[in-house]
């Protein structure tokens, strides 16, 4: 096949992808479903009968443990994730971080994957002007659109970097391109397309721990994506909190990859308590 035609069959695809999409959204709206696909679980706007934003199943504490000897330097977590949160130029939800240290011949080299902290402590959260940051209580780090006015405290608070405000750059400049028209699965109905001086353009941006993954019940129908694409098995995503819980990829005990191997947090002198720990 040729790379015209391979374009060309890429383009259909797209295209194909999108027609459905978009005939599946006339029937619901034709049968009132509009309203069923915004009570999807979008956990960062839904609202308890309080009016209060969602907060998540209690004495839990999602999070992650990332083996730095299994980990390949591939990158697919950061490929996947942006995929799976359809993340725009400049916003990055999960990064990979390359240090080189000291001066030929002596030097070391450290690599590794990098996504929010979703820390115990987390200084973005009291500095939040409008409390549009906030902490469940299953313990993900979470901003709220609808509250969001991208003053960018949080930006500038967080010492990992893992904060970014969205300033409403594409990958592909053409509105009408077939990936422009696929919506977002991190924002559902809601937020699904990007359009100019609407939400999360101009917000502030992190990864969620991919909370559209989740159920009614906030236990997660899948892990996330970094955590189910590495190919080195070397991401590991699980409760945190429960003694007995299992890395919802791989199935091997938390606790015990934590009692068993060396590990460490970024920072931890910050105090902010993260909730990613790395074997080394």
């Amino acid at each position: 096949m040729t790379k015209k035609n391979s374009i060309q069959t890429t383009n259909s695809r797209l295209k194909k992808e999108v027609e459905m999409r978009v005939s599946r959204a006339d029937f619901l709206k034709k049968i009132g479903g509009i309203a069923a696909l915004s009570t999807l679980p979008l956990i960062t706007s839904a609202k308890n009968q309080k009016g209060q934003a969602s907060t998540g199943k209690k004495n839990t504490q999602w999070g992650f443990i990332i083996d730095l000897k299994r980990c390949v330097a591939c990158k697919a977590c950061v490929v996947s994730c942006k995929n799976e949160n359809k993340t725009p130029l400049g916003v990055f939800y999960n990064r990979f971080i390359e240090k080189e240290k000291g001066v030929y011949p002596k030097t070391t080299f450290n690599s590794y994957t990098q996504p929010c902290m979703h820390c115990e402590n987390p200084p973005c959260v009291p500095v939040c002007p409008n409390n549009a940051t906030f902490k469940r209580d299953d313990g993900i780090v979470v901003t709220d659109y609808d509250k969001c006015v991208g003053a960018a405290d949080c930006v500038k608070a967080c010492p990992y970097g893992a904060r970014t405000i969205d300033l409403g750059k594409n990958y592909i400049a053409d509105p009408k391109n077939p990936f422009n028209l696929i919506p977002s699965s991190e924002f559902n109905a809601k937020y699904g397309l990007r359009e100019a001086e609407k939400p999360p353009i101009g917000l502030a941006r992190k990864c969620m721990l991919c909370l559209h993954l989740q159920d009614e019940n906030g236990e997660y129908r899948d892990p996330t994506a970094c955590s189910r694409t590495c190919m080195g098995k070397a991401i590991h995503f699980g409760n945190l909190k429960d003694p007995n819980a299992k890395c919802l990829v791989h199935g091997e005990s938390m606790q015990h990859l934590l009692s068993t191997r060396k590990h460490f947090r970024l920072l931890e002198e910050k105090g902010t308590n993260p909730n990613v720990y790395y074997l080394s």
